[in-house]
């Protein structure tokens, strides 16, 4: 997003005697789209969301199509809204791919040629999937599959081949100096959602700046989805990374010719009343919320949106649970390991992060 806000979360760990005693977090500043869309035709804000939303653009511009349509009453068709899941689909796949080889991973010649190689056809993928035959896109996937199989991710089983630079990453944050505490955990489901878009429309950015429900605040994202379809035992960065890799090997599956919705309510949208609607879809990063009020012309007068970092990185969310209390060890190493597992959260903004000696304020 751009408009002048603050795009950067700041984060402070606090140590005492090599244990993260605690964490502040300062979040991002967010665009006031009442304050800003306030009497503008709803139709003009699709060209307008990709400025606004550069990362995860179509899951913006799906969300809000979706939820105007509840506010007028209407229902997408059938055959509009699998072309949605699908391209919600395939841009999550490239912004896992993204989150997996760029900026992460020292590459040699021949496997960056590959990332390349892989981000230019996921990019086909997510920029015009709706448009993009069925025949294609599978040949569009199979050049993916074959970019993986060069970088070390061997078929749907998600077996890394020995030496690649994913192994030896993955083995890397597995002997991270860091010992991340497994807390308690509660994640967002589709049952949350309508408590979460009424909510979102009744208070506005006194509920999507600092969200909760019932007192807690669950995750949301890629190990959240994989922690709901199966048992885990960590949730440091190599868990995380593990369930990034095998979420990307499921999508390449489903987008090569997969029936069902690769998870529950991809898209969903909600009728809150007239002129009032919302919708809900399961983007990259985890669940995106947008909710709408319109007058009798279709004018907005109401505009809130809630992303997945406010729920990951709030003052009280599951990256401070992961890491407080955990220990650490001293000096360069064990300031890498905390980076690693914030990294692995994959906020949609950059973050700044320091490091006190609890007493030293």
């Amino acid at each position: 997003m751009s408009l002048g806000f603050r795009n950067e979360i700041d984060i402070t760990v606090w140590l005492a005697s090599g244990t993260i005693a605690d964490l502040a977090i300062r979040p991002r500043s967010r665009p006031p789209l009442t304050r800003l869309f306030a009497g503008k035709p709803a139709i003009s804000l699709l060209s307008v969301l990709p400025r606004l939303f550069s990362l995860c653009s179509v899951a913006h511009q799906v969300a809000f199509l979706s939820a105007v349509e509840a506010a007028q009453g209407q229902e997408a068709t059938p055959v509009t809204a699998r072309r949605r899941v699908t391209a919600v689909v395939a841009e999550r796949l490239t912004e896992l791919l993204r989150g997996l080889f760029v900026g992460w991973l020292t590459l040699d010649a021949t496997s960056a040629a590959a990332v390349r190689a892989m981000m230019q056809a996921s990019t086909v993928l997510g920029g015009a999937s709706d448009a993009v035959p069925k025949a294609l896109r599978r040949d569009v996937v199979a050049q993916i599959k074959a970019a993986l199989g060069a970088l070390g991710i061997c078929g749907e089983d998600q077996i890394l081949a020995p030496g690649s630079a994913l192994a030896a990453y993955v083995a890397r944050c597995d002997g991270e100096v860091l010992s991340p505490a497994m807390a308690e955990q509660s994640f967002l489901t589709t049952a949350d959602d309508l408590e979460i878009v009424t909510r979102l429309l009744a208070d506005g950015a006194a509920y999507s700046d600092a969200p909760e429900l019932g007192g807690k605040i669950p995750e949301t994202g890629v190990w959240a989805r994989r922690a709901q379809r199966e048992p885990v035992s960590s949730a440091g960065p190599a868990a995380r990374l593990k369930a990034r890799i095998a979420e990307v090997a499921r999508l390449c599956a489903w987008l090569d010719g997969g029936e069902e919705d690769p998870d529950d309510g991809v898209v969903a949208s909600y009728r809150l009343g007239a002129g009032k609607g919302a919708a809900a879809v399961e983007c990259a990063r985890g669940r995106l919320y947008h909710a709408v009020a319109l007058d009798d012309e279709d004018r907005i007068t109401s505009f809130e949106f809630l992303a997945p970092t406010e729920w990951n990185f709030h003052a009280r969310g599951p990256l401070v649970r992961s890491l407080k209390g955990s220990l650490l060890a001293a000096g360069p190493q064990g300031q890498d390991a905390v980076r690693t597992l914030v990294d692995s959260f994959d906020p949609c903004v950059g973050f700044s992060l320091s490091f006190r000696e609890a007493g030293h304020a």
